[in-house]
Formats: structure tokens, C-alpha cells, sequence
């Protein structure tokens, strides 16, 4: 195979090697890792040597606890009806530990566990660890795992550590450095579940394999960029976790980063994990700061009031519960950046992220520059013509699109906006599948290195100690259901734009 082309392999089989989940009781694993893993034996994926173990504080026994993620599985799987002769085979290697995970016997037995699957189920000494656990035992368990002789087995190790990375530059900073005491940084996984979805995966596809849009994928043919996360649903039951978060933590710093790197990035060398990675990182490391000083100018922070969702009330988020009635939290922001490098000079991307807005859907719009002032888009002419975008929708209806100028039917020369969308059909892969595949595998391209972590906290640190300086009195409110404060819309409204709707 060409190395250049590294990745684009049709299929893909793991070796043997036994999945541990500490948190395996938790929603995470319930909803998600699971029913993932089944969706993997049902297409036949897994390695044919594969074994789960669990480990959580919850009191279940391997027995119970099986019976507890077949019903996950039921009601969250892709695949329905279950298959029972697919589960009844992966059931079997499922097994489960309860225990603290700061007790030496919790990891004295998973390691006894681990041995026997070795010799038993064939697992070869491999392991990937999963830490579906609170941020805050991520480093302990990490270090638990090196003292206890678990990441010195025969095979292959990899640790796979869900978001949030830190909560700023200096605890991701020092999160890093106790991950990489315990294991190589090739050996660290730190997840996004957005840089697995379809769609995420295909705009690689659509910059580099199209002829057509890389040619003009620069500053000298782009108005502007557009990346929108829009959710309906309020904080719900998050409240604890999303008061000292915010939207900006919770989304901004980390998917949203991601997909502005993959919009923004260079053509690597080849479809190589790293030199993607590496890509990635140039994007991260060219945006130009936003000093203290210049955050009221360049970001909008709000927090959604009691209004109307799907035409039934809600309330408003300091109405909420397990949330303070003087709360600053923001549950809205957008932030406009620059890119200083050749390709993007000039050309400004907006980030705007809220939960109670008016619809559901997150997507990237590319908006071209207007024709020149001739012939259509004169400014005597009747004939004004709209810009041309491009518009890449990761979540719902995952596809893109692409509207263009056209002369509207009859005698008159009239224009108007047609669009072009293609939508990505078929029973489409969740993305914790391709993401627990790919780490089995070992290939990185679609998580996050230890760089781009600490380069995007770099470029929001100044933004979340300007709000936090700021207080609560600055925090505009808008109605739930609605797309959002006054404020962003004046904030492209400055530059003679404005949000597209999605």
C-alpha cells in the first residue's frame, strides 16, 4: 500500500486484547461504550480473542452486571433487535469488579483478572484501559495502574481519558505530565466523540479529494467561516458539573477547537495519525491571542432566561436546579478569531455555542466571497446575487451543501439562491464505534495529543479570566428558545454580517 494513503485501508482487525472500563457502571458506558462495543461484535469487528472487564464502585456481580448492559444495549444500540447469539458470545468474556479505586485490592485483583484472561481468552497481554470516570481520578487511577504492575504487560497498552483535558493551561498542563509518567504519549488517547462522527471524518475528504474546493480553500476566495453548536435541551441534571464548566469549557475549548483545526489545516504530507496531528497543531499555534483587554470586543457570553421550547415554558438557567441564583455561568458564547497565517489572513471565524436556542444542529458554513461588482452584483443592478456556502452539517440530517446563484424560471432575468445538499445515507457508524475500534487498532488521527490540549486552552485562558474578572454584571440574558443575546448579533453586525440560520 502507497504510505501516503496510510488509513483508507477497506478492513480492519484488531489484535487480541482485553478492554477495561473503570466507571463501567456510569451513564457514559450505559449509553454509549457499550452498546458501541456490541455494534463492533455484531459487524465483526472485535478481535476474535476479546474480553470486558469492569470496574466500578456500584454493586454488581458479573452476572447482574450483564444483564444490566444487555439492557443498554436494547434500548441505546444501533442494531435492533439484538442478535442473541452475537451477545450471548460477547457476554460470556464480559466480567465485572467492584471496587474503590483507590484500594490496592481493587487493581490487585483486576491484575490477577487480566492474567488469567491472558492465559485463558488468549488476550495476549494487551490492554486498553477506559477512564469513564470524574476528572478529577484520571491521574490517580493512571498511577494506580503503573504501581500495580498493569501497564507492564507483554503486549500493547492504551489509555484512553475522557474530556474535559484540565480546566485551563496549568492543570492540563500538569494532567499531561502525570499521564506521561505512567505511559508514552503514543500510548495516551485522549478522546473527543465529535471527531468521530461521519461527518467530522468526511471534511478531510471533501478539502483533500475534490479537486474543486482546495484550490480555492483560502482567504483570496473566503468571506468568512462559520461554526455553530446549537442545543434546545437546557443543563438538565448537569448543573454541578456545568457551573464550573460553562459553555465555553464544556464545548468551545475542545470540539469546537477540533473542527475549526480541520477546516483551517494544511494539506499534510500524508493521511499519517501524526502528520495530521501535526496539521492540526499549526492551526491551534497560528490563532492570534485575545488579550484581556480585547475579550468584550471579540466575545459574547450570556445565559439563557425562562422562555419557550418546542412551545411548552421552561425555565430559566439561575432557576435551575443545583444552580445559584447569582450564577455568571454562561450557557452561551461566541467568540470571533483569527487565523495569522498565509492561507487565512483577513479572514475571520466565528464560534458560537448556546443550549436553549431556537433549533437543534451543529454545522460548518463556508462563505464565499460575492461576485464582483459587475453585470449581477452591481449596485444599480436588479439582479443582487447572494454570497455562495458552503455548509458541512456534523449533527442531525449529516450531510453538505452548497448554494449557489441561478436564474429563476420565466421571461424575466431574475436570480436566485438554489441549493445543491447531499446527505450521508445508510446505517451510519456512532462514533464511540469507529473511536474504540481505532484505539484497538492504535491509530491516533482521531484523538487529541498533549499539544493541541494545551494550545487550545492557551488561546482561551486570557478569554475565561476576562469573564471571570468580570463577574456577573456583564452577563446579558436571552429567552430560551430564541438564538441567542443582541449581542452576537451586533458582534457580526460590526463587520457588515450575520449568522446564518441554521
Amino acid at each position: 500500500m502507497n504510505p501516503l494513503r496510510e488509513g483508507l485501508q477497506r478492513q480492519r482487525v484488531p489484535e487480541p486484547c482485553a478492554m477495561v472500563i473503570f466507571g463501567a457502571s456510569g451513564d457514559l458506558a450505559h449509553r454509549k461504550l457499550v452498546p458501541a462495543i456490541y455494534s463492533l461484535a455484531h459487524e465483526g469487528s472485535l478481535p476474535p480473542y476479546f474480553a470486558l472487564v469492569a470496574v466500578a464502585v456500584s454493586d454488581f456481580t458479573s452476572e447482574s452486571f450483564r444483564e444490566e448492559m444487555k439492557h443498554a444495549v436494547e434500548e441505546f444500540g444501533r442494531h435492533k433487535p439484538i442478535s442473541q447469539a452475537v451477545w450471548n458470545s460477547l457476554a460470556r468474556n464480559v466480567h465485572y469488579i467492584q471496587g474503590d479505586f483507590q484500594q490496592a485490592d481493587t487493581f490487585n485483583r483486576l491484575n490477577e483478572l487480566l492474567e488469567r484472561l491472558d492465559r485463558d481468552n488468549g488476550t495476549q497481554g494487551n490492554r486498553l484501559f477506559y477512564l469513564s470516570t470524574a476528572p478529577s481520578l484520571v491521574a490517580m487511577i493512571a498511577t494506580q495502574l503503573k504501581e500495580h504492575g498493569l501497564t507492564s504487560s507483554r503486549g500493547w497498552r492504551r489509555l484512553i481519558v475522557e474530556k474535559p483535558f484540565g480546566r485551563d493551561l496549568v492543570s492540563a498542563r500538569k494532567l499531561n505530565t502525570q499521564l506521561q509518567s505512567v505511559l508514552n504519549e503514543s500510548e495516551i488517547y485522549r478522546i473527543d466523540h465529535y471527531l468521530g462522527k461521519e461527518t467530522v471524518q468526511n471534511i478531510l475528504v471533501l478539502r483533500f479529494a475534490n479537486g474543486i474546493f482546495e484550490p480555492i480553500w483560502r482567504n483570496q476566495f473566503i468571506d468568512h467561516v462559520q461554526i455553530t453548536v446549537a442545543e434546545t435541551l437546557g443543563v438538565g441534571s448537569r448543573a454541578g458539573y456545568y457551573e464550573e464548566a460553562g459553555a465555553a469549557r464544556d464545548m468551545m475549548q475542545n470540539h469546537m477547537m477540533q473542527l475549526l483545526a480541520l477546516v483551517a489545516m494544511e494539506t499534510p504530507i500524508s493521511l499519517n495519525a501524526e502528520q495530521i496531528r501535526n496539521e492540526k497543531v499549526k492551526v491551534l499555534q497560528a490563532l492570534r491571542p485575545i488579550r484581556e483587554a480585547d475579550v468584550r470586543s471579540a466575545t459574547v457570553r450570556a445565559q439563557y432566561a425562562r422562555g419557550y421550547t418546542d412551545g411548552m415554558p421552561v425555565k430559566g438557567y439561575r432557576e435551575e436546579a443545583n444552580v445559584s441564583p447569582q450564577s455568571g455561568t454562561e450557557t452561551f458564547a461566541c467568540v470571533k478569531l483569527a487565523i495569522d497565517s498565509w492561507r487565512w489572513s483577513g479572514v475571520p471565524f466565528y464560534l458560537r455555542h448556546g443550549k436553549r436556542l431556537a433549533k437543534r444542529g451543529t454545522e460548518i458554513s463556508v462563505h464565499f466571497k460575492k461576485s464582483p461588482d459587475i453585470l449581477f452584483n452591481a449596485a444599480d443592478s436588479d439582479t443582487p446575487v447572494d454570497h455562495n456556502v458552503l455548509t458541512i452539517r456534523v449533527q442531525p440530517d449529516e450531510g453538505v451543501s452548497l448554494r449557489m446563484e441561478a436564474k429563476a424560471p420565466g421571461q424575466l432575468l431574475q436570480v436566485q439562491s438554489v441549493k445543491m445538499d447531499f446527505r450521508f445515507g445508510g446505517d451510519s457508524p456512532e462514533a464511540y464505534e469507529r473511536l474504540l475500534l481505532d484505539t484497538m487498532i492504535g491509530d491516533a488521527t482521531l484523538f487529541i495529543r498533549h499539544d493541541e490540549a494545551e494550545h487550545s486552552w492557551m488561546f482561551f485562558d486570557p478569554i475565561l479570566n476576562a469573564w471571570a474578572n468580570e463577574g456577573t454584571r456583564l452577563v446579558p440574558q436571552y429567552a430560551a428558545g430564541t438564538w441567542g443575546p443582541k449581542e452576537a448579533e451586533v458582534l457580526l453586525a460590526k463587520d457588515s454580517r450575520q449568522w446564518r440560520r441554521l
